[in-house]
C-alpha cells in the first residue's frame, strides 16, 4: 500500500512532553468499527468498563533501559589517532557482550573502530545501512548492563527529546509500574496508563491480567521512508511467551473470554506466536512482523494503545486492526478534542474489525 494513504496532519501542540497524573487520568477513546457510531469518550479508569468478565488482559513486563549512549570514537591514522563525538542508541542485544545500535552521525564510524564511553570501550565489528552498527563491547553480562546503566541515560522518544533533555522525572515516567525484565530501549507506552488501582479495577471486574516480555527496539522510532509499505524493512526485537502465559490465553479463549492487549508491542509478540488455528504457542526468540491492512489477527481481540506519528508503522497496525478509513475518523475526533498524542500522550481501545459478533 501507498505509504501517504497513512498522513495526517498533527499540531504541534498535540503532543505530550510529559505524562497524566495520575497515570489513570489519562482519557481513552473508544472506536468499535461495528457501531453505527463507533467513536466513544471516556477514561483510562473505564477500561474495565469497557471489557466483559472472563476476558484478558496482557502487558509487556519490559523494562526500558538507559540506552543513549555518547562516547568518543578513536582511530589510528599512522602515527595519528582522530577523534570523534559519537552518540549510539542501543537497540538489539546479539550476545553477552555484543548489542546492535544505532550510531549519529554514522558516517563517522567504520568497521574497527574504537569507540570509549566512561568505563567501557566497544569496537565497531559491522556496519548496515540506516546507521546501524554491530558492536562488540569490552564487558559481558552483567558488567556491561551495570556500565551501561551508569553510562547511558533514558533514549526519549525523537519528538519528546528534540523539546527537551530527559532528566529525572523520565527515568520513572517511561516506565511501567510492572516493568520487570531489563532490555527496552522504547517503553511500551500503552502500558504508562497503569496504576494499582486501575489493576485493582481489572480484578473487581474478574479481568485477568498477564505478561508477555517484548524489548522494544530503536527502531520503533524509525520514519518510513519507503513509498510502499512492501519495500519497508521493520528492524527485529527480541520477545518470549511463557508457556504459562500461552495455556492462559488459550483457556480464556476456550471459555468464551477475549484477548486485550495492551499496546501493541503485546499485540506484535503474540500475532508472531499463535499459529493458524488461533492458538497461542509459546515462543522465545526474534520477531520483524510487520503489520498493514490485509493482514489477518489470529491471537488479539481487542488493543489498548495510544496514539502514533503519521506514516509510521504503528498507524498502519491500528489501520489494519480497526480500517484504515475508521482510524482516520478517529484520529481526526481526537485532534479535534484536544487528545494528547504519543508515548506520554492519551490512549485508545479498539475493536478488531473483523471481530465475531459474539465477541464484541
Amino acid at each position: 500500500m501507498r505509504v501517504d494513504l497513512f498522513d495526517f496532519e498533527l499540531p504541534e501542540s498535540a503532543i505530550a512532553l510529559r505524562p497524566a497524573e495520575p497515570r489513570d487520568s489519562a482519557r481513552l477513546l473508544t472506536v468499535c468499527p461495528h457501531l453505527r457510531d463507533p467513536i466513544g469518550d471516556h477514561g483510562v479508569l473505564d477500561l474495565p468498563s469497557c471489557l466483559r468478565p472472563g476476558d484478558a488482559v496482557v502487558m509487556n513486563d519490559t523494562k526500558v533501559i538507559p540506552a543513549q549512549l555518547s562516547g568518543v570514537r578513536r582511530r589510528d591514522v599512522g602515527t595519528e589517532t582522530i577523534d570523534a563525538k559519537i552518540s549510539l542508541t542501543l537497540h538489539l542485544r546479539t550476545a553477552p557482550d555484543c548489542w546492535k545500535a544505532f550510531a549519529r552521525p554514522a558516517k563517522k564510524l567504520q568497521a574497527g573502530d574504537t569507540i570509549v564511553f566512561e568505563d567501557l570501550e566497544a569496537v565497531v565489528l559491522q556496519k548496515a545501512e540506516g546507521g546501524e552498527a554491530l558492536l562488540r563491547f569490552s564487558k559481558t553480562g552483567s558488567a556491561l548492563d551495570k556500565a551501561i546503566a551508569a553510562a547511558g541515560v533514558v533514549p526519549l522518544p525523537p519528538y519528546i527529546s528534540g523539546k527537551r533533555a530527559a532528566d529525572a522525572r523520565d527515568e520513572e515516567d517511561y516506565q511501567t509500574i510492572y516493568a520487570a525484565k531489563p532490555g527496552a530501549v522504547a517503553a511500551p507506552t500503552a502500558g504508562l496508563h497503569t496504576t494499582e488501582r486501575l489493576l485493582r479495577k481489572l480484578e473487581e471486574r474478574n479481568v485477568t491480567t498477564h505478561t508477555v516480555t517484548l524489548h522494544v527496539g530503536a527502531g520503533t522510532f524509525l520514519p518510513v521512508k519507503a513509498e510502499d509499505t512492501q519495500n519497508h524493512h521493520m528492524h527485529e526485537e527480541w520477545g518470549t511467551v511463557s508457556e504459562e502465559t500461552a495455556d492462559a490465553l488459550n483457556t480464556v479463549r476456550r471459555d468464551g473470554g477475549r484477548i486485550v492487549a495492551m499496546g501493541t508491542t503485546s499485540l506484535r509478540l503474540l500475532e508472531s506466536a499463535v499459529d493458524d488455528a488461533g492458538t497461542v504457542r509459546p515462543f522465545s526468540g526474534t520477531t520483524d512482523i510487520f503489520i498493514t491492512p490485509g493482514f489477518r489477527f489470529r491471537a488479539i481481540d481487542l488493543l489498548m494503545t495510544n496514539f502514533h506519528l503519521p506514516r509510521s508503522t504503528l498507524f498502519m497496525l491500528v489501520s489494519a486492526f480497526c480500517g484504515l478509513d475508521v482510524m482516520s475518523e478517529a484520529y481526526m475526533h481526537a485532534i479535534k478534542n484536544g487528545y494528547r498524542f504519543y508515548s506520554y500522550g492519551d490512549a485508545s481501545l479498539l475493536w478488531r474489525a473483523d471481530l465475531p459478533e459474539n465477541l464484541r
